[in-house]
């Protein structure tokens, strides 16, 4: 068992950090929104598709009519809009507000859960909120933002990353509340209509403007591989140790663009990005906490009686 807690730490670890440059290739393609989600839902999608006929054979048209129930509509729209949200935002606001609002996923999945699942919703769940929103509006509003997108454009990534958070957060309550849902498919069918979309809006003749190579990085390695490696690592590890390693991201993101593109983020982000990011650290290693202690004491319960 402890030997399947480590093996998931590296799986996550690895996913994780083949996340962090994401917005950097994204970056580098010089495309924008649409054009993005066109190559990056295309690209996800089919290959996530091809996977799951080559991987489930048979099982193929049971977990197609799966998707077709209302549980699997709502999955795939969550990929859809997450898409089209994410990739919007990195091509029109400052890449660190979009990372530290999309940071939020835990924090809104708590309360989606409170609110679609019943489930209580510890007050640590809500000083945590505090905190995280805090540190996102001092990454906004904190002045000097300078060419990183301006006090508007750091407003829209604050927008655009919380949304996109609470759509993440949104899939991950409805795949928990349905256990046998489908989620490779899920995933590939969000993405490939999302895919869709951006290709209609841009239309095939500019589709290759900018870098291609770029961005096919994103939607054939980067995107894939990450999912799958988080994915299985949630199988042998807590959820919240592989939501603490996906701040990884938050972290290290900004950080590429600074190394790469000269696009440093001011001092007001840099710290309103250390409050939310240590608020979520302290967040999350308190939830793995009380899981420990609520297993422990449900063990000695167990052997008296």
């Amino acid at each position: 068992m402890l030997r399947d807690t480590y093996s998931g730490l590296a799986l996550a670890a690895f996913g994780a950090l083949i996340l962090t440059p994401d917005t950097l290739f994204m970056r580098l393609s010089g495309m924008d929104g649409f054009q993005m989600v066109a190559w990056r839902g295309l690209l996800m999608g089919a290959l996530l598709l091809a996977a799951w006929v080559v991987l489930r054979g048979g099982r193929v048209g049971a977990e197609a009519r799966a998707l077709a129930r209302p549980a699997g509509l709502v999955l795939v729209s969550c990929h859809l809009s997450n898409s089209l949200i994410f990739s919007f935002a990195i091509a029109n606001a400052p890449v660190p507000v979009v990372l530290f609002g999309l940071a939020t996923v835990p924090v809104a999945s708590a309360i989606l859960s409170r609110v679609v699942l019943g489930e209580r919703t510890h007050w640590s769940t809500w000083a945590t909120t505090a905190a995280v929103l805090s540190g996102i509006a001092l990454a906004v509003f904190g002045g000097g933002h300078g060419e990183v997108g301006g006090g508007g454009g750091a407003l829209l990534g604050a927008v655009l990353g919380l949304s996109a958070a609470i759509v993440m957060a949104l899939n991950f309550v409805v795949i928990r509340g349905h256990p046998g849902l489908p989620v490779m498919p899920g995933i590939g069918t969000g993405a490939f209509c999302a895919g869709l979309v951006g290709l209609a809006v841009t239309g095939p003749a500019d589709m290759t403007d900018g870098s291609v190579p770029a961005i096919a990085v994103t939607g054939l390695v980067i995107l894939p591989v990450s999912f799958l490696s988080m994915s299985l690592a949630s199988r042998m590890t807590a959820t919240a140790n592989v939501s603490l390693l996906m701040l990884l991201e938050t972290v290290l993101g900004p950080a590429w663009l600074w190394l790469f593109l000269d696009e440093p983020p001011t001092p007001p982000m840099i710290l309103g990005g250390a409050v939310v990011v240590i608020s979520l650290a302290v967040y999350l290693c308190g939830m793995r906490w009380r899981g420990r202690r609520n297993a422990a004491m449900a063990r000695a319960v167990a052997v008296w009686e």
